[in-house]
């Protein structure tokens, strides 16, 4: 398979005489374009002149730019540019410049082309690594973060076509073994076939599971697919594209599918193992809070780009679904210090509508860990609940989703910094940022996850660092006014990430290791580095991502009494 139609040029790039750098004091924040949002006072700095004959390239490998700002060592013990003395400022400066640059350069060798168009980008460019797997296909959840740094660069075209031509792929019929999938289901991800290459005739063959591990259709595709839906119509303007047919119709299915009826009492959507990011077994079957959080702000993106003449009853469904997704989840999901004290005196064999405990889980089942981990001040929302379980373990993706959709309220979102701030080493360590904590060791890792050798403790989704979440980290920080945490996990990133060649993931309780089985050149730890980059330097790109209180999406849990069953 061609990823590109042709390969890129080689590049040149002068570092510009100033640039700007966030300043270190957290105390000067001032009002930017979107809604409580602050970002820090901004210092110029000169930065080292390199000349562009310096800068020039011998082929579009992204490591040649870092090696062209090498630092070296005076004799004296201090630092210098290769060119002239420069300050410590000048040296960071340069560095982050270099870094970006080299970024930027992965992420269009990176780009997928159909039919002379572009239409994604491929999960990674690593070719040490022999076969290919399926890295070399464009994946709906990796793209996310790729699509948002060209739709901030200004760069549409690849997103639309992405968008138009996956709503096509959703159309097709999908059959696994001899069952039918729902309409709804988006693919998992999609590749480029040639099936004349003397004559260059192309087509798209999609995944929709029935070739991926464990054979599990994606229930975030879809969802994912939404949110970038809105993205590309706030930040463009254009709302021809999401009023489209073909749009509004895989809008429609999508959510018809999630909010069809079944046998379930709960509104949150019924999921299996390994249907997420986590695309392997580990134990988030029922009701994981990543998707729930998706869910939640699918449908409010969703309810603003359905078309005013849209079936009022299927208007009137969402709605009602976000009320009652929104209850749920407060009521259920969410921990703090105080709430873990209800649930340790918990009572189990409760009969009424009153009470307390409606799952009977057993306070006997609560993991040791979860005591010494809740800070006095902080909360978070748990990955799981259903009869007689509440999976205690925190999960990144699902937090910082529930901040930006707004399910979280502003007294969640800000305990929910406060969580990652109060367990900063075990959180973020020394390479951003936990996919989940704690991970799995002995016998539990054996139990859910079948002894699998891929996810052993503190590595790829048991524990595993992930650069691609700090983009979510510094979207919720900017949100919430705290750019400081950002920064902060800025600069531990930017020591080693492309120094390591922007791998998929870092091991180690600290995150102090590339993955055993990491990638290099990993798309959406590019991009990911590249669209946290963008927000801290311009705020006002935080409208594409995150949505307001609208004061009519949460309904709030009353106070419930404890049952008359209780003793």
């Amino acid at each position: 398979m061609v990823l590109c139609a042709e390969p890129p040029p080689k590049l040149k790039i002068p570092i510009p005489s100033e640039i700007t750098e966030m300043t270190e004091d957290a105390n000067h924040d001032s009002p930017k374009l979107e809604k409580r949002t602050r970002i820090h006072h901004i210092e110029r700095h000169r930065s080292c002149v390199v000349t562009l004959s310096d800068m020039e390239l011998n082929d579009s490998d992204p490591r040649r730019l870092l090696q062209t700002l090498e630092v070296s060592k005076s004799p004296g013990g201090g630092s210098q540019c290769s060119l002239h003395e420069e300050t410590p400022t000048d040296t960071n400066s340069s560095h982050r410049h270099a870094i970006t640059d080299a970024a930027w350069e992965a992420l269009k060798r990176s780009i997928v082309y159909f039919r002379g168009q572009p239409i994604g980008t491929v999960a990674a460019i690593d070719k040490s690594q022999g076969a290919a797997l399926n890295y070399d296909q464009v994946f709906m959840r990796d793209f996310i973060p790729s699509a948002l740094a060209f739709l901030m660069k200004g760069e549409h075209l690849i997103v639309k076509n992405f968008l138009v031509e996956t709503a096509r792929l959703q159309s097709r019929e999908k059959m696994v073994d001899l069952f039918k999938l729902g309409q709804g289901v988006m693919p998992a991800s999609f590749k480029v076939h040639h099936r004349n290459p003397t004559q260059k005739t192309e087509s798209l063959l999609a995944d929709f599971g029935e070739t991926a591990i464990g054979r599990v259709a994606p229930v975030d595709s879809g969802l994912w697919w939404i949110l970038l839906l809105r993205a590309y119509t706030r930040l463009t303007g254009d709302n021809s594209l999401a009023e489209s047919p073909n749009c509004q119709r895989a809008m429609h299915l999508i959510l018809r599918l999630c909010l069809s009826e079944g046998c379930d009492t709960s509104p949150a959507l019924l999921c299996a193992d390994g249907c997420s990011m986590i695309d392997r077994r580990m134990g988030i079957y029922g009701y994981p809070i990543e998707i729930q959080a998706l869910f939640f702000m699918a449908m409010r993106c969703a309810l603003s780009m359905l078309k005013q003449d849209s079936d009022a009853d299927f208007v009137s469904h969402i709605t009602k679904r976000i009320k009652a997704l929104s209850y749920h989840l407060h009521s259920y999901y969410w921990l703090d210090f105080q709430r873990l004290n209800d649930i340790y005196r918990y009572k189990t064999e409760e009969y009424s509508q009153t009470a307390l405990n409606k799952f009977n889980v057993i306070p006997e089942s609560i993991p040791d860990w979860i005591f010494d981990f809740m800070p006095g001040r902080g909360g978070y929302f748990i990955g799981n609940v259903s009869p007689a379980r509440m999976d205690f373990r925190w999960f990144c993706l699902g937090n910082f989703i529930a901040i930006l959709s707004s399910l979280a309220t502003g007294e969640q979102a800000e305990a929910i910094l406060d969580l990652v701030e109060e367990r900063w080493e075990e959180l973020i360590g020394e390479m951003p940022l936990k996919i989940c904590y704690p991970a799995m060791e002995n016998q539990e890792w054996q139990i859910v996850t079948g002894c699998d050798p891929k996810n052993t403790r503190w590595s790829y989704h048991n524990g595993g660092s992930w650069p691609v979440l700090l983009w979510l980290l510094v979207a919720v920080s900017v949100k919430l006014g705290r750019p400081h945490l950002a920064r902060r996990a800025m600069e531990l990133m930017e020591r080693r990430l492309a120094k390591d060649d922007f791998p998929e993931y870092y091991d180690g309780k600290a995150g102090r290791y590339v993955g055993k089985q990491a990638r290099k050149f990993q798309t959406w730890s590019v991009a990911g580095y590249l669209v946290a980059k963008m927000l801290l330097d311009d705020p006002s790109h935080l409208r594409i991502i995150a949505l307001e209180d609208d004061g009519h999406s949460r309904f709030r849990a009353p106070c419930l009494k404890r049952s008359n069953s209780c003793p």
